[in-house]
């Protein structure tokens, strides 16, 4: 269908198109891909390193790079898709997608590594944000409960199967390529993808678009790199002077960024981000917990692949194999809370979440310094569960959550913001983890003997942990200012806005 065919969104694809049903596959193997790439990454990292040689500091612009990229342009991806077409900025973004996939793939020097996944990042912020505004222009509103379970189920698979398929991809080193499979496995998704979504899929525009804030994005993403840049190369450079002013200066640029949001709002009333939602209390402390869990995650994931695969000396598929059953208890817990225990208990539910997740890691933090480095798998198990439905307690409900009290006129840009703060605050915890993982790791300690090696990666994790402890203890009082009850805010009412809450599900990403 050519852009001038295109749908509005109050004008569902006829449910007797079979069509409709090859479509969903598509949009919903794009985001499959797209969760999986920024899992499957992390399991994978000290087989890079080993093979590029990559510094610290790069490794941890592979992962953070991605997260900042797709953080910055997801509002503004949400929006081109409303105002040139939803169907053309997807093909748009799985085509860009795969390129960087390629480029990712047959990376010759960490650098090249790491603008691959700068723009496959960016591709991805195109892509992503269209996937349920298709669906809910494909689907009538009868169907689409069926449909949002189903990407639940996508979601929760991606989570648990990324770190997994990176392992077992990385340990068969096919053709000798080692690590690059992860990336090259994209190409026949994405170029399926294209061919047949050029096809199957229905274009759509909103009847409605709000404007595109240019400037917005580029302050927002100038203000993090300026914080996370130095944050990543301090350490290897000996926190030169340069490195300080910028993360101060950082802190001038966000500030101008709220001055100029305040101007755009006033001007043609299309921010990128709306101001007055953070005069909702329990949005702004909903922000305040996604950022800071965000950060949390960051850490954690990155920490815990070196800790294991270099501190251990573990294979990859190993390590992956020990990070299932925690990604079995997020998807259980994850599933409870949503279903029986939020309606009933309300925040006390994420609030239980933390102290729970609070729990996990100390216990982590105990089972690591008493067994040091002969710890074995099945050791880490009862930290990682305890760990694993802490999270799960909080990921799935807090959208919600957070959402609760927003007008609902507002509930699309709120969405957004929510899951952009989170992929922020990622991206920030990965630039930490410099100062909390690498800097208790004295360099001459990676020269030693194995065990040498062990025992300083296995303090630098405990370290990690106890910043991990104290974040989720500020994240704990913070959600005293979420709603006791969330209030269901959406039902029985405009269907259009009900989708933005499922896409916004935090479970595992980046």
């Amino acid at each position: 269908m050519s852009s001038h065919e295109a749908v509005t969104d109050a004008a569902p694809q006829d449910t007797g198109d079979k069509r409709r049903w090859i479509a969903l596959a598509i949009v919903m193997t794009a985001a499959f891909m797209d969760l999986v790439d920024a899992t499957i990454v992390n399991i994978a990292i000290p087989s890079i390193e080993r093979d590029l040689g990559a510094s610290f500091g790069a490794i941890q612009w592979i992962t953070a790079g991605y997260a900042l990229a797709f953080a910055a342009g997801l509002i503004t991806g949400g929006r081109l898709g409303d105002i040139y077409g939803r169907k053309r900025l997807f093909l748009l973004g799985t085509a860009g997608f795969t390129l960087a996939s390629a480029l990712c793939g047959f990376a010759a020097s960490p650098e090249m590594l790491v603008a691959s996944r700068l723009l496959q990042g960016a591709a991805a912020a195109m892509m992503v944000p269209q996937v349920l505004s298709i669906i809910h222009v494909t689907f009538p509103a009868h169907e689409r409960g069926k449909v949002f379970g189903m990407f639940g189920a996508i979601i929760g698979l991606g989570a648990v199967s990324g770190p997994l398929l990176g392992a077992l991809l990385t340990e068969w080193n096919i053709a000798g390529l080692e690590w690059r499979p992860i990336f090259l496995i994209n190409l026949p998704v994405g170029i399926a993808g294209l061919i047949l979504g050029r096809k199957f899929i229905t274009e759509s525009k909103a009847p409605k678009a709000l404007r595109l804030d240019i400037v917005g994005m580029l302050l927002v993403t100038a203000a993090l790199l300026m914080l996370i840049y130095p944050l990543t190369r301090g350490r290897e450079l000996d926190w030169p002077l340069w490195g300080h002013l910028m993360m101060i200066g950082s802190l001038f640029v966000f500030a101008f960024f709220v001055v100029y949001e305040k101007y755009k709002a006033k001007k043609d009333g299309s921010p990128l981000v709306e101001l007055s939602l953070f005069k909702v209390k329990s949005f702004a402390a909903g922000i305040a917990v996604q950022l800071t869990f965000g950060v949390v995650l960051g850490i954690f994931f990155l920490v815990w692949t070196l800790y294991m695969q270099i501190g251990l000396g573990w294979s990859a598929l190993k390590a992956g194999l020990t990070g299932v059953p925690f990604s079995i208890a997020v998807s259980v817990a994850a599933g409870l809370s949503v279903q029986k225990l939020v309606p009933r208990f309300g925040r006390k539910v994420l609030q239980a979440g933390a102290l729970t997740m609070i729990a996990g890691v100390l216990l982590y933090f105990f089972v690591a310094g008493r067994y040091g480095t002969g710890i074995e798998s099945w050791q880490m198990i009862p930290p990682l569960v305890v760990m694993g439905l802490g999270m799960g307690l909080i990921v799935a409900p807090l959208t919600d959550a957070v959402l609760s009290e927003v007008p609902r006129e507002h509930a699309g840009s709120a969405s957004g913001l929510i899951n952009t703060t989170g992929q922020m605050g990622n991206a920030l915890g990965l630039g930490l983890v410099s100062v909390v993982f690498f800097g208790v790791i004295d360099d001459r300690n990676l020269q030693q003997a194995p065990t040498e090696v062990g025992a300083a990666f296995t303090d630098a994790f405990q370290n990690s942990l106890g910043w991990a402890a104290g974040v989720l203890a500020a994240i704990f009082l913070v959600m005293f200012a979420l709603p006791a009850k969330p209030k269901q805010h959406l039902e029985g009412g405009d269907d259009e806005d009900a989708p933005e809450t499922v896409e916004k599900e935090p479970v595992l990403t980046h």
